[in-house]
Formats: C-alpha cells, structure tokens, sequence
C-alpha cells in the first residue's frame, strides 16, 4: 500500500475516466461524481472533477499523515504556503494543499 495519493484535475470526468481506463488499462475501483480511484500496482490515483475549484493546477502528489494540522503548520513554518486549507472531503478523509517556495503544489491527507 502506498502512502501517498496522486490526484489529476480532471473537468469532464466521464471523457478522464474512459482516456485513463484505456492508457492504464484497468478499470477503477471507485466511480463516484466527485472521484474516480484507480489503483496501479499499489499506487492509489485519482481524479477530481472539482480540481479547478480545489485550486489544483496540475496533478498533486498527496503525502499520508497522521496530524494533518500538525503537517500542515511544519510545512508552512519551513516556506510553504497553504493554497487550500484543510478541508473534510467525506468518509473520514481531510486533506490540504499547500505549495513550496518555488510555487509547485503538494497535499497532505489523512483518513480516518
């Protein structure tokens, strides 16, 4: 199991899902309006048909924590800043996306 998540913006999620069922060859393991979860050989990925209002502009690698605050208050107190702050996402899931110095994006989730 990895312990970290790689989500893809993806607008029109029906055209996403069936691009990436056909590049990846497999099939997803969740299907829902809101995200689509494929899982590669251990690697969890996934797409967000929210991702423009989540702020993402790109694909974001988000990193496994225990204390999402916790996290997210070292990275920023080292240079990073929150792009969006932490947010519950639903079944137990909160994540937060930040950006490092040089303006690229990374995320931090936990779930519970």
């Amino acid at each position: 199991m990895s312990n970290h998540t790689i989500v893809i913006p993806a607008p029109d999620l029906e055209t996403a899902t069936a691009f990436y069922r056909t590049a990846w060859g497999a099939e997803p393991h969740t299907e829902t309006p809101y995200y689509v979860g494929f899982n590669l050989d251990g690697q969890e990925i996934g797409l967000n048909p929210a991702g423009e209002r989540d702020r993402m502009t790109g694909p974001v690698v988000y990193w496994q924590t225990d204390d999402l605050a916790a996290k997210v208050a070292e990275v920023e107190a080292a240079g990073g800043t929150v792009v969006r702050p932490v947010t519950e996402v639903g079944g137990g899931t909160s994540l937060a996306l930040m950006t490092d110095p040089a303006g690229n994006q990374v995320g931090f989730i936990t779930q519970g």
